[in-house]
């Protein structure tokens, strides 16, 4: 049974998702896009993760052509809202767009993509509007590092469903702080960027890994991020070589000696680093 990752409110979503970063941006690819999206939900990928950001909006487009013809029903969505639209009206407009880009009524799950100059608060207010009216069911924030959790929760944000954040073996950061404070308090994780966009090195421990396996060095650096109970995991496939890869490593088991090898190249963090993103 793949694995799943459990909501604060009780819902398990897939532990292994879909990102669309950079898609939907070259007409002449947007056949294969869309293929290769319904084969990862077919595959049990049935997390998507879009945002008003991509593509200015022609990668929700994109992801609303692809739930076409019943795979919506299958499907977890995710969106983000840019932080300039995030004030207590703006965020209600914003998904509104989004809702009509992605041609659906409502979003599984709603993300701040980073933090602006709006007040929490505001930006609470106008995501519980949108659970009110069942444009939204969950919401979440991304970017965030552990002071701006904190006072996130202090402003009221006790609801929040997940931190999606830049996390990799070469982005260890978080393992300090972050992830052991949201871990304490029930919220998961998501991932992105989980090979660094392709730009891990495929030698060195992941290459030896990869051999010992029988794999390719990307997915073993894939699996290293699913290792974790908490974390969501959501790699762009534009592809269906890509996609089958992506399932294959949600499979792979990496025993203590595989993760100690990778230790060596990559160490965890032993200090506070900020948080970083793409």
């Amino acid at each position: 049974m793949a694995k799943t990752v459990t909501l604060p409110g009780g819902e398990t979503v897939p532990a292994l998702g879909q990102g669309t970063w950079f898609m939907g941006e070259q007409p002449a690819r947007r056949p294969d896009e869309i293929a290769a999206l319904r084969a990862g939900i077919e595959l049990g990928l049935t997390l998507v993760d879009t945002a008003e950001m991509y593509g200015d909006g022609r990668t929700e487009e994109l992801v609303g052509a692809a739930l076409k013809d019943g795979f919506r029903e299958q499907v977890f969505l995710v969106s983000k809202v840019y932080p300039h639209n995030a004030s207590r009206a703006g965020v209600i407009a914003a998904c509104e767009r989004s809702l009509r880009r992605l041609g659906t009524d409502r979003l599984d799950l709603y993300l701040l993509h980073w933090r602006g100059s709006h007040p929490f608060e505001d930006t609470i207010a106008g995501f519980e509007t949108l659970q009110k009216a069942g444009k939204i069911r969950h919401w979440g924030v991304s970017n965030l590092d552990t002071d701006d959790m904190e006072e996130l929760l202090d402003a009221g944000g006790r609801a929040c469903a997940v931190n999606q954040i830049l996390y990799n073996p070469s982005r260890r950061g978080p393992e300090f702080d972050l992830l052991p404070f949201q871990q304490e308090r029930g919220i998961p994780t998501m991932a992105y960027s989980p090979i660094e966009q392709g730009r891990l090195p495929r030698g060195g421990a992941l290459g030896r890994v990869a051999s010992k396996h029988g794999v390719d060095p990307f997915q073993v650096a894939l699996a290293w991020v699913l290792r974790r109970p908490d974390v969501i995991a959501i790699p762009k496939a534009a592809s269906l070589d890509h996609v089958k890869a992506n399932v294959a490593a949600r499979d792979l088991l990496l025993d203590a000696d595989d993760l100690a090898d990778i230790d060596g190249d990559f160490p965890p963090p032993r200090r506070k680093r900020s948080l970083e993103m793409l």
